[in-house]
């Protein structure tokens, strides 16, 4: 048995009929009631949201016999054939993408000289998909368009209107242009609610919105998708057909994605994708909708009142549960990484498209932690940022001549003064009776203030190293031997350093120089707990941020400011 699909059945046939469009409607129903309708319309907008249709309904109200205030009846003879896609001799309607040529466009011009067939009724010539005609067709209509005959309405439908300005220009500024939106959600699921009423069908909850966001705001759409749900079932529509018919994911799987993120689980993505394509769904279809349901993570973590999240409440309560695990700033990160996944193509151009995603959900899961404003500068030592006052800058010294050696730079605001340079061997320094060096476990103040000042004064040591030496602690000084006690996430790097002694040899020689010995070695002693501190991985992070961005270091390293522990 044949039935005539939804889509035409319940396909406007008034200006008051339109979904979502309620700046065109009234406009077009006016200029009828007043007699001002142009002579050549442009509607644009993508695909479903009534475009030709509307283009059927200025036809069918401007030779509607039963016209009233700008609508057409409907139901009169006109009407019918008209909104039907019949036969009538006075609404032409051409797909521009079969007859696109120039000679298409001669004959359309010759067939439009033609008189309607009284003189109440217009001659009406709808063209869809009018970006597919050539620059010749466009300047064969140009001079048509430009002095019409009377009495003579062109409707231009395009999904790209771009095109047209590109080939054709001139013919913009010939029609009035009616931009088309898509339509929302909540109207989608309106007008399938109707459509449902009007068949005497119930639905689940829920069921009818998922349709309606599947449509991404196109009417006719969602109304294709849902008569292929009644085709499955006929008497109902639930919301597991739903999924089901149009392949969509269940927001379970989001939300298990979700709690892997959260744990920097990455072993468990490749469990997560397998049992995925088990399933039977399709990678393209997971990846549409994982924005989604990070935009509304996103949403529901900002304002967890939203309206903008269209969301049954149970569904909304575990999404809210998700959000809570992360921070905002990470799901904006991750967001845009899958857009910029999505927008590139890579996965439906790829021959292996599971290996993509997976490629895709392991950079989310080990994409690190956004660092927050107040840590950053917690990191970079909160209040107690060293900040020197403004340096002037120093005339230079004349170039020395001779035996004469060249003046000794001054130094830095709040930094120690070098060595004077001599030609004399290196002494060694007595230290002072007051300051006689730490032979125990515990390091004296001296010695500990002398390691600060050597690392923050040696450079070249790279960021996370400085981070290492920063976060080391001073144990004891016993003769020429200095020790260290550091964390287990940062004696890695600190041993590295310290075995590298191109790097590390001036930080010593410093450090020898300011406790008074010809040399000194430093070495690390055991360290109990071995788990990071929260200012150290802060630090770490910075550093990290800074070894990035070379720009930046070079602003603190120019401001002299100091991260402190």
């Amino acid at each position: 048995m044949y039935r005539t699909a939804l889509a035409r059945t319940y396909r406007p046939r008034s200006f008051s009929e339109l979904i979502g469009q309620d700046h065109v409607g009234p406009t077009l129903r006016a200029a009828i009631e007043s007699g001002r309708v142009g002579h050549a319309y442009l509607f644009c907008g993508p695909r479903g949201v009534g475009k030709t249709t509307t283009a059927r309904v200025l036809a069918m109200a401007l030779n509607c016999p039963e016209q009233a205030a700008g609508e057409p009846c409907g139901v009169c003879q006109s009407c019918e054939r008209i909104w039907s896609g019949g036969a009538s001799l006075d609404v032409v309607e051409i797909d521009a993408a079969s007859h696109r040529g120039v000679e298409d466009a001669r004959d359309l011009r010759r067939r439009a000289g033609y008189a309607p067939t009284s003189e109440e009724r217009y001659k009406v010539y709808i063209l869809d998909e009018a970006h597919m005609l050539t620059r010749d067709a466009w300047n064969a209509l140009l001079k048509i368009l430009e002095e019409p005959p009377p009495r003579v309405i062109f409707a231009f439908a395009t999904t790209e209107p771009q095109k047209i300005e590109r080939g054709a220009a001139p013919v913009m500024s010939r029609c009035q242009r009616f931009d088309f939106r898509r339509v929302s959600v909540g109207d989608i699921t309106s007008r399938l609610e109707t459509v449902l009423e009007r068949e005497d069908i119930p639905a689940e909850p829920g069921a009818l919105r998922a349709i309606a966001r599947r449509a991404e705001g196109g009417v006719r759409d969602a109304l294709s998708s849902l008569d292929q749900v009644l085709s499955f079932r006929g008497d109902t529509v639930e919301l597991a057909d739903v999924r089901l018919m149009l392949g969509l994911v269940d927001e379970d799987r989001y939300l298990e994605f979700f709690e892997i993120a959260a744990g920097r689980d990455r072993a468990r993505v490749f469990a997560f994708v397998q049992t995925l394509l088990d399933d039977g769904y399709d990678p393209a279809e997971f990846l549409r909708g994982l924005g989604e349901a990070l935009r509304t993570l996103l949403v529901l973590r900002l304002d967890p009142e939203a309206d903008s999240v269209e969301l049954l409440p149970e569904s909304r309560e575990r999404f809210l549960q998700a959000g809570e695990a992360m921070v905002p700033a990470d799901l904006l990160r991750m967001l845009a990484a899958v857009g910029e996944f999505e927008a590139s193509g890579t996965l439906h151009r790829s021959s292996q498209p599971r290996i993509q995603l997976e490629v895709l959900l392991l950079r989310l899961v080990r994409m690190e932690s956004t660092v927050a404003l107040e840590e950053l500068l917690a990191a970079l030592g909160g209040e107690s940022v060293d900040t020197p006052p403004a340096r002037t800058k120093a005339p230079r010294q004349p170039r020395g001549t001779g035996d004469s050696a060249p003046a000794a730079p001054s130094p830095a605001p709040g930094r120690p003064s070098p060595p004077p340079v001599t030609d004399d061997p290196p002494r060694r320094p007595e230290p002072a009776a007051e300051e006689t060096p730490s032979t125990g476990a515990d390091a004296s103040a001296r010695v500990r203030d002398a390691w600060a000042a050597a690392v923050a004064e040696t450079r070249g040591l790279g960021g996370v190293a400085v981070v290492a030496l920063r976060g080391a602690e001073v144990q004891g000084l016993v003769e020429d031997r200095l020790t260290l006690r550091v964390s287990a996430g940062l004696r890695p790097d600190l041993e590295k350093l310290l075995k590298d002694r191109p790097r590390s040899d001036p930080l010593r020689a410093n450090l020898a120089s300011r406790l008074g010995r010809e040399r000194l070695d430093v070495e690390i002693v055991d360290n109990q707990g071995g788990r990071m501190t929260a200012g150290e991985a802060a630090r770490t992070r910075v550093e990290r941020l800074m070894d990035g961005n070379p720009q930046l270091r070079e602003a603190v390293d120019e401001l002299g400011l100091i991260l402190k522990e």
